[in-house]
């Protein structure tokens, strides 16, 4: 294997849904999709979805705490995992943290890449939403970057969301590759 690094300049986006009646629910549930919070979430069961979903886009974040500090974080009446189930096989998940009285952050969001392209993230995000206002949000935020999933802000926006700002950034991409991976580099998460 050959680490390869490369520095690239992203843009990081900013998101909100203002308000309940701001969010564009998606039109059907697919046929087998199934949302269910992660329980219980160990560290474990959190990362094998975190890298699973992550680890095509680069998300580290994560996988530099250890054991005890995610279990600790995941155990916050603040933080709720989902997933995203398909005929019985993983698919994808979020994560919701509360932030304040007002506001609950998307963490995180994604499809593991085989299932990307089925109408599964509209459905996945419109869920997302109801759930952070069962939180008692009054308003939903997320970020996302242009090293993610191409179709991530188109889906954003079309859920509701509005771009609040936008910052341009310059980081490293690590990769490391063997002539039969065929993976791409690996991207840093956006910042949560």
């Amino acid at each position: 294997m050959v680490a390869h690094r490369q520095t690239v300049e992203a843009v990081r986006t900013y998101l909100e849904l203002p308000s309940r009646t701001a969010l564009r629910p998606s039109r059907a549930t697919p046929a087998g999709a199934v949302i269910a919070a992660l329980e219980p979430r160990t560290a474990a069961e959190y990362l094998a979805a975190y890298v699973r979903v992550g680890g095509p886009w680069g998300w580290r974040d994560r996988l530099a705490w250890t054991t005890q500090e995610l279990d600790r974080y995941l155990s916050s009446k603040d933080v709720r995992v989902f997933a995203l189930r398909v005929d019985g096989q993983f698919a994808g998940f979020f994560e919701l943290k509360r932030l304040d009285a007002a506001r609950v952050e998307v963490m995180y969001f994604g499809l593991d890449r085989s299932f990307i392209g089925r109408g599964l993230g509209g459905f996945m995000l419109t869920r997302a939403v109801k759930e952070a206002f069962a939180l008692g949000a009054e308003r939903v935020i997320l970020n996302t970057c242009t090293l993610d999933a191409p179709q991530a802000l188109p889906n954003y926006l079309a859920r509701g969301f509005v771009i609040v700002r936008e910052e341009r950034y310059t980081t490293i991409l690590a990769s490391a590759e063997s002539s039969a991976s065929g993976s791409p580099p690996a991207a840093p998460t956006p910042a949560a």
